[in-house]
């Protein structure tokens, strides 16, 4: 049965009519206009973007060539640094030479690459036939070489147990080695005579410190006939080189040397507790820099600038920036003075140590300064030191003028007029009568003997305490009754003491020296305390404080600087840089000439008479405290001395400058005499001298 074709579909003639939409074709057209402008902004910024390129390669590799070619030469060439310039030298504030730098002779070590220990040990006899050299070599660096010399036989003094540690992580190389060490025997060292040694040392000088750090093996006094021989044999010492370095010399030998400061070795290098500080401004580990005092302070100006060197592909070295010394400076120090001063104070302190009574007595400081100014022309501080015989000698104790401290005593009853005078405790021309002061369970407090009727001229004169005692109880709105409590207002501490740092006591006075102290601060505030205070016998101050104190009076209330830089030699413009004002004592000028004309007649009718010649015109204070010493190296104070002090200037009508005189413990309270003062009178007489024949 054949299947039905199935109908065909009917379409009508309005069903097979196109059906244009005019809207739809639209779009499609703005479509394809939108397409085209994009790729036209595409095609624009391509083309720009390559015209950038071609520029900027242009502008590189034709116009720019010369300048980054020169970057890219910068950028990998290999530069080094020669060995430290010489440093500047240093002058006295009249242009004579104390600090000068000498050539000397260097035989050095730098570890050439691939070298073997080998070589090296070879190269260490070389050289240990060629030189002299003092053998400083201990016992581990001693057993190092042997192994160094005996590799096979120092591994066999490890167990296989221990090596199997080694491997299982359970032992270090370095525990290794030093078992190794531990193992070599006497008997094996013995093998080795005086040449061995030697050899032992310089190989163990070489391989000290960074592989890369040139090794100084001697340079102190290498001989003419050593240097010589190390040079015509350079070939045969492999990693040895010789070298024209510099070494400071002091043409006033020790004078003023502490204080003037150290720079260390080529061999040295920069110490390990100033490491940090130097490496941050760009020195090197084997750089010579100063490292104390006037040496360090002014690094910045003294040190030289290093050769500058690029290392060629051949390996030679071209000069980039050829070094120089570095500046020269001016101190405020005048060197005759202070060589004159150093000797009298060995003088008269060895002296003193022969006087009854001085079994604790150790020295004394003495500071001579410009009041105006602030600078220092003198300062020194000599310690005693007992011989074998029996004898005493004197080393240098200058650094303790900024920081060791000493109960001063009544050469700040200066100061302590100013804070009467300013609270109104204390009055111009006030007469009092000198008596003893007794507080409720304490002993008396007098004077160094009744001085009867004083004002406070002559209250300044005889050295009253207890006028000074009448002036703080004031301050301390005291309601004083004869052995009756005392009740003050504490704030009177503070006022004492305000008052006393304006003129530089118990803070610091701004020296350029390092570590300056701030002197010790009493905590206790006990009424009798505040009238101790008062008197110089309760805080406790430096001689460089007591040093700015007097020149603060002297200079009318103004406190300077003091300092010991004057400027860089060739620049006089540059002189007294350091001059410094640091601030004007609060208080009227009519108080300030009143101190002054108390201190005028210390010297010319007062216990200061004879310490200064009065053709000078001096003005001063002399200064007895109770002080006290640990004779028993305890660390407690177990002994009362008796500490002596003076200051002064002079002319007293146009003061130019100042004399400050401490001696700590020269006596003790049963042993009082004349003798106590008689160190600072003799000392203040002879200095005093010696400054106005130097400056008529």
């Amino acid at each position: 049965m054949k299947k039905k074709k199935p109908k065909a579909l009917k379409v009508s003639k309005k069903q097979r009519k196109p059906n244009y939409n005019f809207n739809s074709y639209k779009e499609n057209k703005d479509i394809k206009i939108e397409i085209e402008k994009r790729y036209n902004i595409l095609t624009f910024l391509i083309v720009l973007a390559l015209l950038i390129l071609v520029t900027s390669l242009f502008l590189i590799q034709v116009v720019g060539k010369e300048k980054y070619s020169k970057k890219l030469e910068n950028l990998t060439k290999t530069v080094i640094y020669g060995e430290t310039a010489p440093r500047g030298r240093i002058y006295d504030r009249n242009g004579k030479l104390i600090v000068d730098n000498i050539p000397s002779k260097v035989i050095y070590y730098k570890k050439p690459s691939g070298i073997t220990t080998e070589e090296e040990i070879k190269t260490a006899y070389k050289l240990a036939n060629m030189i002299n050299l003092e053998i400083k070599l201990n016992d581990y660096d001693f057993k190092n070489f042997w192994i160094k010399n005996h590799p096979k036989e120092a591994n066999k003094k490890i167990t296989d147990e221990e090596w199997q540690k080694l491997d299982e992580r359970k032992l270090t190389s370095d525990e290794i080695y030093n078992l190794k060490i531990e193992r070599v025997t006497e008997e094996e060292l013995a093998i080795y005579n005086e040449l061995d040694k030697k050899a032992a040392y310089i190989y163990t000088l070489m391989n000290t410190g960074y592989s890369y750090d040139e090794k100084t093996i001697k340079n102190e006094n290498v001989t003419d006939e050593e240097y010589a021989l190390v040079s015509e044999n350079l070939s045969e010492l492999k990693g040895i080189n010789t070298k024209l370095d510099w070494e400071r010399t002091y043409p006033y030998g020790n004078v003023f040397k502490s204080i003037l400061g150290n720079v260390s070795s080529s061999k040295s290098g920069i110490p390990a507790e100033l490491k940090d500080e130097y490496l941050k401004k760009g020195y090197s580990l084997d750089d010579r820099v100063g490292t104390s005092n006037l040496e360090y302070m002014y690094e910045d100006i003294l040190k030289g600038k290093k050769n500058k060197y690029q290392v060629m592909n051949d390996g030679s070295y071209k000069l980039l920036e050829e070094g120089k010394r570095g500046n020269d400076i001016v101190l405020t120090i005048d060197i005759e003075l202070q060589k004159a001063l150093e000797e009298i104070l060995t003088e008269e302190v060895i002296n003193a140590k022969k006087e009854a009574n001085t079994e604790y007595y150790n020295g004394s400081f003495v500071v001579v300064t410009n009041p105006k100014t602030g600078e220092i022309l003198a300062m020194a501080g000599k310690q005693l030191k007992q011989n074998d015989d029996g004898s005493y000698s004197t080393i240098d104790f200058t650094a303790g003028i900024t920081q060791s401290t000493a109960v001063m005593g009544s050469v700040v009853k200066g100061a302590s007029h100013i804070v009467g005078y300013n609270t109104g405790a204390l009055k111009i021309g006030e007469v009092r009568y000198d008596n003893c002061v007794k507080i409720a369970a304490t002993p008396e407090k007098c004077s160094w003997k009744y001085l009867g009727r004083l004002n406070d001229i002559t209250a300044l004169a005889q050295s009253s305490n207890t006028y000074q005692y009448y002036t703080a109880i004031k301050v301390g709105k005291g309601n004083y009754k004869y052995n009756k409590p005392l009740v003050i207002d504490k704030e009177a501490f503070n006022i004492y003491r305000n008052t006393f740092a304006q003129f530089g006591l118990g803070v610091k006075t701004g020296i350029d020296l390092p570590n300056e102290t701030t002197g010790l601060k009493g905590t206790n505030t006990t009424s009798g305390l505040l009238l101790d205070f008062s008197i110089g016998q309760y805080d406790n101050y430096t001689p460089i404080q007591l040093s700015q104190y007097i020149s603060t009076i002297a200079n009318n209330g103004t406190r300077m600087r003091p300092y010991l830089y004057k400027g860089l030699y060739n620049d006089k413009t540059t002189y007294d840089q350091n001059k410094k004002e640091l601030n004007k004592v609060d208080t009227e000028a009519k108080y300030i000439d009143r101190v002054k004309e108390g201190f005028e007649a210390v010297t010319s009718y007062g216990l200061g008479v004879g310490y200064i010649d009065k053709t000078y015109k001096p003005a001063g204070k002399t200064g007895t405290s109770q002080s006290f010493v640990d004779t028993n190296k305890d660390g407690k104070i177990d002994t009362e001395t008796i500490s002596t002090t003076f200051v002064a200037y002079a002319p007293y009508d146009n003061p130019e400058v100042t004399f400050t005189v401490v001696s700590p413990n020269i006596s003790v309270p049963n042993g009082r005499s004349n003798h106590q003062s008689a160190i600072n009178k003799r000392l203040t007489n002879r200095v005093s001298k010696k400054y106005f024949e130097i400056y008529p």
